[in-house]
């Protein structure tokens, strides 16, 4: 069961938005991941709850930011209900989209897992529902996933494969690299792994 930290970063300026200290685990029916969200400052900052099924998809998802939070599932596309700060509204929203993203780590694994491609296939295009911070406000996004290279790299706990996807933002053009292993980002554009208490699992 991996356990450890990411810091996260606006990808543009560097600026620190916050840590994210998770821990995540390979079961039988798929895989889960939990987190909570803390400021440079230490204060708490919001938390991530998602679970995938054994095909990738998001069964369970709970998201908590800045008082928000937003409950979701892969059901008729992706499925999800958003609750503002005081709890006294709630609005629904569906979309036919494959699943959820946002500024967690969490979200670029669970993607990796849904797509599952091989170095030789093609771009692979899929259509997500952003929830990203400050509000967990949905927005619908196109990309396009490739694997460009999947290496093997010697480390104390044995070898660690480690995957490089190129990622393509369908609507701005925009391309940037994420580096996976298992179930744990190494890098990613406003993520660094900062912490790894055990080696990564790896998917079946």
């Amino acid at each position: 069961m991996p356990r450890g930290r990411y810091s996260l970063h606006d990808p543009h300026d560097h600026t620190p938005l916050a840590e994210e200290h998770f821990h995540c685990a390979v079961g039988p029916s798929g895989w889960r991941y939990v987190s909570q969200l803390t400021t440079p400052s230490g204060d708490h900052h919001g938390s991530v709850d998602l679970t995938l099924d054994e095909l990738g998809r998001p069964i369970r998802l709970e998201l908590h930011a800045a008082a928000w939070q937003v409950r979701g599932a892969a059901l008729d596309g992706v499925t999800w209900v958003r609750t503002d700060p005081t709890g006294t509204e709630a609005t629904e929203g569906n979309v036919r989209a494959h699943a959820f993203t946002g500024t967690s780590p969490a979200f670029l694994v669970a993607t990796a897992r849904l797509l599952r491609l091989t170095p030789s296939a093609s771009a692979t295009r899929v259509r997500l529902v952003a929830l990203t911070d400050p509000v967990l406000a949905p927005r619908t996004v196109d990309q396009s996933w490739s694997l460009l290279k999947r290496e093997a790299h010697a480390t104390d706990n044995g070898p660690l494969t480690v995957d490089e996807y190129q990622v393509t933002d369908l609507d701005m053009g925009e391309q940037h690299a994420v580096h996976i292993a298992g179930d744990v980002v190494l890098a990613a554009p406003g993520i660094e792994l900062e912490d790894l208490e055990s080696p990564p699992s790896a998917f079946t």
